[in-house]
């Protein structure tokens, strides 16, 4: 086996808009967004005409419809993007079993075991891509380089249609001039520490000690920040792993007054989670609740 891993990242371009605009030709190449509906709908995916207007996933529908007035507001049909999912996922597992699904829409596929019967790196990844536009209609946005995190950037950096490779050995140079912001786990609260610092670009994070990091992250996060900054990242692909967490939450159309009636909401979300955890025969170690205050001021808190 090489010592050298390959990992591609594949990431579905704007997934379940690009399916609604793919069943309905009268939606191609208009703002297509999926999610947003009643007064307190959120937008759950937003086509690239979409974006254009300054929408985005997670975006309140009053917003959206705002910033884009002509968008064509769809309700999500899970059901068909999960089938669409399997269907494609089906294609990635005839490159290699070892997938780690992240989403609907994104995996990381570990194809170093697969080279001597597909090709390298790229040439994989163009295969990939040609069949899910050929066979599924769809586009995927493919990143490929020598270890996980890499690889997500990559994916990430020349959407839609986008296919990147990090070549070995220009890690560092590859990631110098990006934004802080691209590192996996820099929160808005370590950001702004490094840029009170005149950091903003991982260039200046990878001049700076590991003994800096660790006075400035602690421990764990500055040896994790500086290990990334130079394009280290050991992960292993883990397919199989099964589900990270289940959750159930809701949007009241009308703000309600904390009282009997959110406790009985609670109590409702809580009986669904318990209910799936049961079907599935899983134990939950952490309970996390999420909170929203209006306008959109979202708290949580979990033991």
């Amino acid at each position: 086996m090489p010592k050298t891993r390959v990992i591609l990242h594949a990431d579905m371009d704007s997934f379940f808009a690009a399916i609604e605009q793919r069943d309905h030709p009268e939606y191609r190449g208009k703002p297509v967004i999926v999610g947003g509906l009643g007064l307190r709908g959120v937008v759950s995916t937003a086509s690239y005409e979409a974006r254009k207007y300054g929408v985005h996933s997670a975006l309140p529908g009053a917003l959206a419809r705002e910033r884009c007035p002509q968008g064509i507001f769809v309700p999500p049909r899970m059901s068909v993007y999960a089938e669409e999912s399997r269907r494609i996922f089906d294609i990635y597992r005839q490159y290699t079993p070892e997938i780690e699904p992240l989403s609907l829409d994104e995996a990381f596929l570990d194809v170093t075991g697969s080279r001597m019967i597909f090709g390298d790196g790229m040439q994989i990844a163009r295969s990939i891509k040609s069949r899910v536009h050929a066979e599924r209609g769809l586009r995927v946005s493919v990143g490929v380089a020598s270890n996980k995190f890499l690889a997500k950037i990559g994916s990430d950096l020349d959407k839609p249609d986008g296919l990147v490779l990090v070549p070995e050995g220009q890690e560092i140079a590859f990631l110098a001039d990006l934004p802080i912001s691209r590192l996996w786990g820099m929160g808005p609260k370590s950001q702004e520490r490094l840029e009170n610092l005149g950091i903003f670009r991982i260039q200046q994070l990878q001049e700076l000690s590991l003994e800096r990091c660790l006075r400035i992250f602690g421990e764990s996060m500055g040896h994790h920040f500086h290990e990334l900054s130079h394009g280290r990242d050991s992960r292993p692909v883990q397919g199989g792993s099964g589900p990270k967490s289940i959750s159930h939450e809701t949007t009241f159309d009308v703000d309600i007054p904390l009282g009997v009636r959110t406790d009985r909401v609670l109590l409702e979300l809580s009986e669904s989670v318990g209910a799936r955890l049961r079907r599935k025969g899983l134990r939950a170690q952490v309970v996390r609740l999420k909170l929203r205050f209006p306008p959109f001021e979202t708290h949580s808190r979990q033991r």
